[in-house]
């Protein structure tokens, strides 16, 4: 799906990865609102692309919080008009250092399945209504090689994203024949402030940069007709 002129809705925009894809989303030309929780953070990055003359808004709100979702949906639909690309970038790791479950409070297993999955759910559960009576549209969940894989003390991140797989695929199956596509991509391991919170002792040189992700991910978005309920690891695109 070319993204010019779309109208394209990140959460999670104002750090990393997520950062990474408003930036590369605006100056592909779509027309981008990105969210995240803290104010001052999101509007600098969308005033910065503004600048460049590129269409991109800033939303403060919490995708963790439930009566934050519709006017989420309902501002970004203001501003840019119907959602044709949604990204689900938004995530939590709970508290770190990262707990065993053992140790984990429920309370905060709890909050990261809201921001990492409930969230998602009920944001697209406004959205896609929309794409449907369009015809086309997609939703990018953006997922973790935790959810294929059971990596000690990141239990609470990792069956959140491994839900958050399974629900694309649920969501593709439902809604098949649509034009409405939904696919999980999982970025790999990035020069981010999570990464640096889960794992202090990772040498950044090690790790792919996010602009380079986030490009990589647009152009595969752009020239892969790929076929909805599909999951994707960054690092085997072909690199732009």
């Amino acid at each position: 799906m070319p993204v010019n002129d779309k109208a394209v809705l990140v959460t999670g925009a104002s750090r990393g990865l997520g950062r990474a894809l408003f930036r590369e989303l605006a100056r592909a030309g779509a027309r981008v609102v990105g969210v995240a929780r803290d104010r001052a953070a999101i509007e600098a990055v969308a005033g910065e692309l503004s600048a460049q003359g590129f269409s991109a808004h800033g939303l403060a709100a919490d995708v963790g919080a439930q009566g934050d979702i519709y006017p989420i949906a309902g501002a970004a639909a203001a501003l840019v008009g119907p959602i044709d690309v949604l990204v689900h970038n938004a995530s939590s790791l709970g508290p770190t250092p990262l707990p065993l479950l053992l140790d984990t409070a429920c309370e905060d297993f709890a909050r990261v399945l809201q921001v990492n999955l409930l969230g998602p759910f009920r944001l697209s559960k406004i959205i896609v209504g929309n794409m449907l009576l369009r015809g086309q549209g997609l939703v990018l969940h953006v997922s973790s090689d935790a959810a294929t894989s059971a990596y000690p003390r990141w239990g609470a991140y990792g069956v959140s994203k491994a839900a958050l797989d399974h629900l694309a695929r649920i969501w593709a199956a439902e809604l098949a024949d649509s034009g409405v596509r939904f696919l999980s991509i999982d970025p790999g391991e990035m020069d981010t402030a999570m990464h640096a919170a889960a794992l202090p002792e990772a040498d950044p040189a090690s790790l792919a940069r996010p602009e380079q992700v986030a490009a990589r991910i647009v152009r595969f978005l752009q020239t892969e007709p790929a076929a909805s309920g599909q999951r994707f690891e960054a690092a085997q695109l072909e690199a732009s």
